[in-house]
């Protein structure tokens, strides 16, 4: 009975993201080009030439169709620029890494754990849904996905984020 929570709200302050959007035919293909992409960003194809620190989670932005029933392909990848880079990024030199600044967000997070398919994504989302019960505090069509470890690893901490509305 006294395990931990079963989710928890939380808040984030506004600041800049490098993003990458791909629509590939399987989530897990999408996330693996565009973190790919983000990690040379990270790594040194960036206009100051270095190493920029790697900051957890990365979020995978995900979309469901109409139905409900599977993710949009497009799924945007986001990477947190580290504090020394928020008030002028590096510029990145590969034109799919774009520089977002994300408004402040207030979220109600779960945690799983494993491999991030579509089948334990949308699993976890339904799972979620019958915890919290009928609300319309929260986002519907628009979910993230966070991952705080490297993706071998089989037992990997993540959450699912419901949006709260504004």
């Amino acid at each position: 009975q006294c395990e931990e929570a079963a989710y928890e709200e939380r808040r984030y302050p506004a600041g800049k993201w490098a993003c990458v959007t791909k629509g590939e035919p399987m989530y897990e293909q999408s996330i693996s080009m565009s973190f790919m992409k983000l990690m040379r960003y990270i790594c040194k194809e960036n206009s100051v030439g270095c190493y920029l620190g790697m900051t957890v989670p990365v979020l995978n932005e995900i979309h469901l169709t109409k139905e409900g029933t599977e993710l949009e392909r497009e799924v945007v990848t986001a990477y947190y620029l580290p504090g020394e880079f928020q008030q002028n990024p590096p510029v990145p030199t590969d034109p799919e890494v774009h520089i977002t600044e994300r408004a402040p967000l207030r979220v109600i997070t779960r945690v799983f754990y494993g491999m991030t398919t579509e089948e334990t994504i949308l699993r976890e989302i339904s799972l979620f849904w019958e915890l919290l019960g009928s609300t319309d505090t929260v986002l519907r069509e628009t979910y993230i996905v966070a991952v705080y470890e490297n993706p071998s690893i089989p037992q990997r901490r993540n959450e699912i984020w419901f949006i709260c509305r504004a």
